[in-house]
Order: structure tokens, then C-alpha cells, then sequence
């Protein structure tokens, strides 16, 4: 195989670079029939009947989680980490609700609301989605055991504790805030269900910035840092660098 170094990488022919292509979409065939698999196993999972009342400071008033629903029957439901005394949400889920922010036409097509809960005060989540330019429905939960009973929210005491109760028992959490999605199903009798809930890591999968790149030619880069996400900003705080057709790619 001739074969010359750049940057420390392999360099072949076109034919040579073919076949390895073909022989590397086997293994990702593979994954996606796998992933296919395992996302139907998890419509099979069990659920839980959800029995406590919660009630929510929405902009039009006071919203039960029946009222999250929308009129549809199902629910997803963000965990946004931005808490009372918080003055600005959280740098990953900010990253992640950037992500979802153009979902809500096509979800609503399949029969699912999206909705973002946090306990920071209306004024605040208000603010900060104003800052952002996003349009999700944003909700708070304050003064309620909603984040605590879906596992986002810790007490001082458990998060000292170091014990793992945070994405099922599987680790301890960050701190008294922390990020996830909890899925909801609403019966025609109004009897809403606790489907599935998603947590820590798992939320990867709902960012396209990560799938683009895992693919390009440094992936995520990211081995240097002192955690995985230390690159990410909140979307107006990035500097601007590239200058595409004479205009930069991300104005601020």
C-alpha cells in the first residue's frame, strides 16, 4: 500500500480509500440496526402511573402537567438546569435546548410536546429565553418536588453524601441541579403515565453538533480538557472566527 503521513494520519489511493469506506459501513449498518433495536426494546419498557398533583407558573397562569400536554398525548419534558438564584441557564443545557429549539413543528406533527421546566421564577426563565431567542415553552416548577421526584434535583445533604442516586442509581449527581429529559403519556381517561426518562450522558443523543462531529476529520476534540464539555459556551458568547463569503458565520 503506498501511502504518505499527514498529521499523523494515513494517506491512500481513491480505490484504497473506497474499499476501506465500504468495509467501515458494515460496522455502521450494524450500529444502526442495533440502535433500532434497542429503541424498540425501550418503547417496550414499563410504566409507572404518575399519581402526585404538580402544578406549574406558566405566562398565561397556573398549568397542571395535564395542561404540558397541549391538547396532545404525549409529553417530553426537558429538565433545564437553572435554579431560584440562578441569573442564567446552565451552558450544556442551553447546548442542548439550541438542539431542540427547531423540533416543535415536527414533534407536534408525531403527537408529542416538548416543554422545559425549571425552578428558577418565571422573571427569570422569561429573561434568559428572551437572551437565547428561543420559542420552546418554558415552564417553572418552584415551590414544587417535581424536579426531586424525577430525579434532577438533589438536596445539599445528597449530593455530600456522594452516594450514586442520580440517572438510576448509576452515579452520584453533579450538584442539586442536574440535566435530563422525562418522557409522559396521557390516556384518553386523563391518567397520565411516567414512560421513560433519559439522563447525564444520554442526552448526547439529541445533539447534531456532536453526530457532525464525531464525523469530521478531529471528531469532538475534546481529550485535552478537563471535562468533555469545557469547549461549549452559551450561543451568544462564542467569539466570532470564520469569515465565510465575506461575512462571519456566527454574528453575534
Amino acid at each position: 500500500m503506498s501511502a504518505t503521513a499527514t498529521v499523523g494520519h494515513q494517506v491512500v489511493s481513491k480505490e484504497e480509500w473506497m474499499r476501506a469506506c465500504r468495509d467501515f459501513l458494515v460496522k455502521e449498518k450494524e450500529l444502526s440496526r442495533m440502535s433500532d433495536e434497542v429503541a424498540r426494546q425501550r418503547r417496550e419498557l414499563p410504566w409507572t402511573r404518575v399519581e402526585k398533583p404538580y402544578t406549574f407558573d406558566g405566562p398565561q397562569g397556573k398549568l397542571s402537567l395535564a395542561d404540558l400536554f397541549g391538547g396532545r398525548s404525549q409529553l417530553a419534558v426537558y429538565h433545564f438546569m437553572l435554579g431560584p438564584t440562578w441569573t442564567e441557564g446552565c451552558k450544556g443545557c442551553s447546548y442542548v435546548t439550541d438542539h431542540m429549539e427547531g423540533t416543535l413543528p415536527h414533534l407536534g406533527a408525531r403527537d408529542l410536546s416538548l416543554v422545559l421546566v425549571s425552578r428558577a421564577p418565571l422573571s427569570t426563565i422569561g429573561a434568559f429565553k428572551k437572551r437565547m431567542g428561543w420559542h420552546l415553552p418554558w415552564v417553572s416548577s418552584g415551590g414544587t418536588d417535581f424536579n426531586h421526584d424525577f430525579a434532577v434535583r438533589f438536596s445539599p445533604e445528597e449530593v455530600a453524601s456522594g452516594k450514586p442516586t442520580y440517572n438510576f442509581d448509576s452515579r452520584p449527581p453533579y450538584s442539586d441541579e442536574n440535566p435530563g429529559m422525562s418522557f409522559f403519556y396521557k390516556d384518553p381517561s386523563g391518567a397520565i403515565f411516567h414512560t421513560y426518562s433519559i439522563y447525564a450522558r444520554g442526552l448526547d443523543a439529541f445533539l447534531t453538533t456532536y453526530a457532525i462531529l464525531d464525523r469530521a476529520p478531529k471528531g469532538r476534540d475534546e481529550d485535552g480538557l478537563k471535562a468533555p464539555m469545557d469547549w461549549v459556551r452559551r450561543h451568544d458568547e462564542y467569539q466570532p472566527t470564520v469569515q465565510i463569503g465575506g461575512s462571519c458565520c456566527h454574528e453575534k
